[in-house]
């Protein structure tokens, strides 16, 4: 089988996917994302080739250049090509209000959280929120941007800041923890792999930015909700971050429809790349 790796470069998780395809005896090519193009009565496009694509990274590009890479996903679907995950799944779980907006319709417990257009209107979410929030960039990954804000001088700052850029202000309520979360890895359905991710500085649990990982024995998760997050969202495969309140009961954080696994496997000793791969050819068998 024949198939290709949509990534901005050749790093590890490219590298582990190249692997566990080799041992599976598939031919795994690397495409970049900024080199495709798209045609129309032009003959073959250069994704026809493949009968499936498996989304790794999405190169940081303008408004239209990350339109036009979404755009050639929805041909590749429409045409037959099996893709990891799907176009529409992308565009939702890439863009934060959209992915919480999905997940509280599907009637799925979320922080409270107030997503607004001016630093005026944010600074009334600050209030309305407790006076203790957590503010996201609208698109990001790996807890990169991420700010907790307690006091209201800093917080007009912030707001004005972000408000010069022509930001979008998601601004969330700050949910007290016992200082770990859990990443939960979904694949077709299934729950294949969790870890507990404890923060390093109180409160910010993402491995990438220095949090500790463990691996957590599946008994242990709440693997319903984890399963209606991916379902909501629409992905095939998805890293879902789960968050424990003090009351006892559970927010999805984020469902990450580009998931990492380096720590996943490095702790639960779970083949996540050999799993993809098995389960891309399984479905296109």
């Amino acid at each position: 089988m024949r198939l290709a790796i949509l990534s901005g470069g050749s790093g590890w998780h490219v590298r582990d996917l190249q692997r566990a395809a080799t041992e599976q005896g598939c031919r795994a090519e690397i495409l970049d994302f900024r080199r495709l193009q798209g045609g129309c009565a032009v003959g073959r496009n250069p994704l026809d080739e493949f009968p499936a694509l498996i989304v790794r990274t999405m190169p940081p590009g303008s408004l239209e250049q990350v339109v036009f890479r979404m755009d050639l996903l929805h041909r590749a679907e429409q045409r037959g090509a099996m893709v990891v995950n799907p176009a529409r799944s992308l565009e939702t779980c890439i863009d934060k209000y959209l992915a919480t907006v999905k997940l509280e319709l599907f009637g799925l417990p979320v922080p409270r959280t107030i997503v607004c257009q001016t630093a005026d209107d944010a600074q009334r979410a600050f209030a309305a929120l407790g006076g203790d929030v957590v503010v996201k960039p609208l698109f990001g990954s790996e807890g990169r941007g991420m700010v907790r804000i307690s006091e209201e001088e800093i917080a007009w700052r912030t707001f004005r800041t972000l408000e010069r850029t022509g930001a979008v202000l998601y601004v969330q309520e700050f949910v007290r923890h016992a200082g770990w979360d859990l990443r939960v890895f979904v694949l077709g359905g299934e729950v294949r792999a969790a870890m507990r991710r404890w923060a390093n500085d109180g409160w910010r649990t993402n491995v990438a930015q220095g949090g500790r990982a463990e691996n957590l024995p599946l008994a242990m998760v709440p693997t319903g909700l984890a399963l209606r997050a991916a379902q909501a969202c629409g992905t095939l495969a998805a890293g879902i971050d789960l968050l424990p309140t003090a009351e006892g009961s559970w927010l999805v954080l984020e469902v990450n429809a580009v998931p990492g696994w380096r720590a996943l496997s490095s702790v639960t000793g779970a083949d996540v790349a050999g799993d993809l791969i098995r389960f891309v050819r399984q479905r296109i068998a």
